[in-house]
């Protein structure tokens, strides 16, 4: 399941993760590649343990936990701290799927990658190219989404970036580790959620229908879930 998250990251909070990374020191890309991923990748990225990098990685972590519809969606477990990257001019990213097990440098944190996000930094219309392509069962689709909102995707997909033709492209990406390891699972759960949510508001959280279609949500999920 592919999911567009509006708004994320806001006004002058946004403004404030950007101006983080504009005066942060960047380095090459392939700083946390794996062997694949280094012979595909041509961008720079902040260092994992950059002061900048941390600061704006729990702005973002916070407003995840503050925005249902990740919640809803992602269902996760642990979230990998947020990384940061930057296609200039010439920069893409080939075809490659992500690593299935991500580890925190220096430290004993890993997650297993069930979503892979992308949280987009930069206005669209101040770069060229730039296209978040992922391949799925129904086809290919290029995500450019607006700056403050975030896609999440499954990471065992195929995916690449489309090198940058003009200006600077800016995203924060990161792993999760769902507590629904499986997609087609979560993805059932998530749009029975959805139909709750939106049958309640006609309704009322109190009507007998909605409270026996949670009920059926929650056994679900305990059936489902690692944790």
């Amino acid at each position: 399941m592919m999911l567009a998250i509006p708004g994320v990251l806001q006004g002058s909070t946004l403004d404030h993760v950007r101006a983080l990374l504009r005066d942060a020191e960047w380095i090459d890309g392939n700083a946390t590649s794996g062997h694949q991923s280094a012979l595909a990748k041509k961008n720079r990225q902040l260092p994992e343990d950059s002061p900048a990098a941390r600061e704006a990685g729990n702005i973002i972590l916070d407003a995840l936990g503050a925005t249902p519809l990740f919640i809803a969606g992602a269902l996760p477990l642990k979230v990998f701290p947020p990384l940061f990257n930057s296609y200039g001019e010439g920069d893409g990213f080939g075809t490659h799927v992500d690593n299935a097990i991500r580890i925190k440098r220096g430290s004993d944190f890993r997650i297993r990658s069930d979503l892979s996000a992308t949280l987009f930094l930069t206005d669209p219309a101040d770069y060229d190219g730039g296209e978040l392509v992922v391949q799925d069962t129904l086809g290919t689709h290029a995500v450019k989404l607006a700056a403050g909102d975030m896609i999440l995707y499954p990471a065992s997909s195929l995916h690449h970036v489309t090198p940058v033709t003009r200006g600077e492209r800016v995203c924060s990406f990161f792993w999760i580790q769902s507590m629904v390891r499986d997609d087609g699972a979560r993805q059932q759960l998530f749009e029975l959620d959805s139909a709750i949510q939106t049958i309640a508001a006609d309704r009322g959280q109190d009507d007998a229908a909605i409270i026996r279609l949670t009920g059926v949500y929650h056994n679900l999920l305990r059936r489902w879930a690692d944790a």
